[in-house]
C-alpha cells in the first residue's frame, strides 16, 4: 500500500518501522492549591528543566549543532514570558501547578498551530516539548529510555527535540510524521543527518502497521508500508542510483559555478543561524544569499540588544570569509511575530505592518540592527539587503538611516567594512516594475520569489485551495524576473534569486539566459543547483 506526505529530506530507506509513542503524562486538575508553594513548584521544576536541557545542549554539542541549537532554544523558551506569566496566572488562581503549565502550553500551542508561517508552526512541538518536560519533573516521573537497538524507519506522531537526541542515530535510517513541516525538527534533524523523511502524512499516517517492513521515498514523498519482493528490490536498486547520484554531485563540491558559454552564477546558501552558516560551507556554497535576521528576534524574550547581533553577524562573516554574506533586516510582521513587537492583529498582514515597513515607522529598533552591521562588516563582506521594498521613497528613507548611523559610528571610532553593500529584495510587483529606477539606488537586487509569485499571481502561499494559481512557473512571475534582471544590470548591479525558485533546476537555464548572477538555496541543494548551472549553455 503506498501512502503519501511531504518529501523533506531525499533519498530511499527500506527497514522495519518502529513508532515512537508520545508518552503525554494525564495531569489531574486541582483547585484550591496554595499558590505560594505551587510556584515554587513551578520555579524549581523550570531550574530542573533548565539544567536537562543544558546536558543534553552538551551531549548535541559540535557534533550535531542544528540539534544543539534546538535545545538552546528551549532553555530562552522556559524564561518566555507568555510561558512564565501564563502558568503564573493559573498558578495565582488557585491551580495547581501541573494544571497551569498544560492549560498555558495548550494555548501558546494552539496559537503557534494557526499561524501561516511553516517555521512558526513548527514551534508548536517546541511547546509540547518543553511543557512536557516540566510537567513529568513536577510530578517525579522518570524519562522513557526504550530505543530501538537495529535499523529502523522512526514512525511518530511528531518527533520532538528531545525524543531525537534519546534516539541511536547508527540504528535510524528514516523518519515518517503525521504531522509536521520542512521546517519541523524532524525535517531537519533527518538532513542533517541525510536520512530520507517524510512529514505532514496527515491520515495517511494512521495506515501504517504496528510491525513490519516498510520503504520511504523521501524525495517522492511516498511512504510504501508491507512491500512485496518486487517492490523491495526496485526501490533497492533506486537507493543504490541515488547514492550513485550523490557521489557524482560531489565532484561539483570544488568546481565554479560557469556555464557552458562562461557565465558565472554563484551558488549561494540560505541560512538563519551561525550553525546554518558552517554546513553551507562544508557543502561547497560560494557565499550567503540570505541570512534570515528575523530568526534573532523569534528566538528570544525580548529585542535582541546590539552586542548580541554583532556577535552572531561577525561570526558568520568570519565563517564564510573571504566569500559574500547577504544578511537582511528582520523580516517580521505578518505570519511571523515576536510576541514582545506587540504587532496588533490585522486582517491582510501579509500586505500590512511588517519588514522594512516597521524598521521605518520604529527606527530605533532599525538602528540598533543597523549598527550590529555596520559595525561587524569589518570582518568579512558583507552585503545589507532590505525587504518588502515597493518604491524609491523607501529606499531613499533607509539610506538616510544608514548614513546617520555610519556617522555615529565613525565618531565613535568604530571600523566599517570597506567593501560593504546595500542591496533590496524584489518581491513585490511594483518593486519589480520600478526596477530601473531603484537599480540608481542600490548596489544589488535579489528577488524572492516566493513573496513575489504571491503578489503577482494574487496567491496565498499557504492556501492549499490555490496551490495550483500559486506557480511559480508561471509566464507572469518570470516576466518580473526577466524585466528585474534586465533593468539591474542596464544598471551595472548584480542581482540573485533567495526565494524557493532557486533550486528549481527546470528553471536554471531560465535563470542563466537572464544572466542571474546569483542563485541561494538550501545547503543541501548546493551541489545540485551547481550542477544544473555547469550543464546550461
Amino acid at each position: 500500500m503506498k501512502l503519501s506526505g511531504v518529501g523533506a529530506s531525499e533519498g530511499i530507506s527500506v527497514a522495519r518501522v518502529w513508532h515512537l509513542k508520545e508518552e503525554r503524562m494525564a495531569v489531574a486538575h486541582l483547585e484550591g492549591q496554595n499558590a505560594a508553594s505551587e510556584a515554587a513548584r513551578f520555579e524549581a521544576a523550570k531550574h530542573k528543566a533548565i539544567e536537562e536541557l543544558t546536558v543534553l545542549f552538551e551531549k548535541a554539542g559540535e557534533s550535531d549543532p542544528e540539534t544543539a541549537a534546538i535545545f538552546d532554544i528551549h532553555r530562552m523558551m522556559l524564561e518566555d514570558p507568555d510561558f512564565c506569566e501564563g502558568t503564573a496566572a493559573g498558578i495565582d488562581a488557585g491551580h495547581n501547578a501541573e494544571w497551569a503549565v498544560e492549560e498555558t502550553a495548550k494555548m501558546l500551542h494552539d496559537m503557534f498551530e494557526s499561524m501561516d508561517d511553516t517555521y512558526m508552526r513548527a514551534r508548536a512541538a517546541d511547546v509540547i516539548d518543553i511543557s512536557g518536560r516540566v510537567i513529568r519533573i513536577l510530578s517525579g516521573a522518570s524519562e522513557n529510555t526504550a530505543m530501538p537497538s537495529e535499523p529502523v524507519i522512526v514512525a511518530a506522531e511528531d518527533l520532538l527535540p528531545s525524543q531525537t537526541v534519546k534516539l541511536d542515530k547508527n540504528h535510524v535510517v528514516g523518519y515518517v510524521t503525521k504531522k509536521g513541516s520542512l521546517t519541523s525538527h524532524s525535517a531537519i534533524l533527518a538532513r542533517s543527518m541525510g536520512i530520507p523523511c517524510v512529514v505532514g502524512m496527515g491520515d495517511d499516517f494512521d495506515a501504517i502497521p504496528e510491525t513490519g517492513t516498510m520503504i520511504v521515498d523521501g524525495g517522492a514523498g511516498a511512504v510504501i508500508v508491507s512491500p512485496t519482493g518486487e517492490e523491495i528490490a526496485a526501490y533497492e536498486r533506486k537507493k543504490a542510483e541515488y547514492a550513485e547520484y550523490l557521489n557524482m554531485l560531489h565532484k561539483y563540491k570544488d568546481k565554479e559555478s560557469v556555464t557552458k558559454s562562461g557565465h558565472k552564477c554563484l551558488v549561494c546558501a540560505n541560512i538563519g543561524s551561525v550553525e546554518d552558516a558552517k554546513k553551507a560551507k562544508d557543502s561547497g556554497a560560494e557565499g550567503i544569499g540570505l541570512f534570515r535576521s528575523e530568526f534573532l528576534y523569534l528566538d528570544s524574550p525580548d529585542f535582541p540588544d546590539e552586542e548580541t547581533q554583532f556577535r552572531v553577524y561577525k561570526q558568520v562573516l568570519e565563517t564564510m570569509a573571504p566569500c559574500p554574506v547577504v544578511i537582511r533586516t528582520l523580516d517580521l510582521g505578518s505570519d511571523k511575530q515576536a510576541p514582545y513587537f506587540n504587532i496588533p492583529d490585522e486582517d491582510n498582514p501579509a500586505m500590512g505592518y511588517r519588514a522594512i515597513r516597521i524598521c521605518l515607522a520604529q527606527p530605533e529598533i532599525f538602528h540598533t540592527q543597523l549598527k550590529a552591521l555596520l559595525r561587524a562588516s569589518s570582518y568579512g563582506r558583507l552585503r545589507i539587503m532590505f525587504p518588502m521594498i515597493t518604491g524609491v521613497r523607501q529606499v531613499l528613507e533607509i539610506k538616510r538611516h544608514v548614513a546617520a548611523v555610519r556617522a555615529e559610528l565613525e565618531a565613535e571610532g568604530a571600523k566599517i567594512g570597506e567593501d560593504l553593500q546595500l542591496g533590496v529584495m524584489i518581491e513585490t510587483p511594483a518593486a519589480a516594475i520600478m526596477s530601473d529606477e531603484l537599480a540608481k539606488e542600490v548596489d544589488f537586487f535579489s528577488i524572492g520569489t516566493n513573496d513575489l509569485t504571491q503578489y503577482t499571481m494574487a496567491a496565498d502561499r499557504m492556501n492549499a485551495r490555490v496551490k495550483n494559481i500559486f506557480n511559480s512557473e508561471d509566464p507572469a512571475v518570470l516576466r518580473m524576473i526577466e524585466i528585474t534582471a534586465r533593468n539591474a544590470h542596464a544598471a551595472g548591479i548584480w542581482v540573485g534569486v533567495c526565494g524557493e525558485s532557486g533550486a528549481n533546476t527546470k528553471l536554471t537555464p531560465f535563470f542563466m539566459e537572464c544572466g542571474i548572477d546569483e542563485l541561494s538555496v538550501a545547503a543541501s541543494s548546493v551541489l545540485k543547483v551547481r550542477r544544473a548551472i555547469c550543464d546550461s549553455n
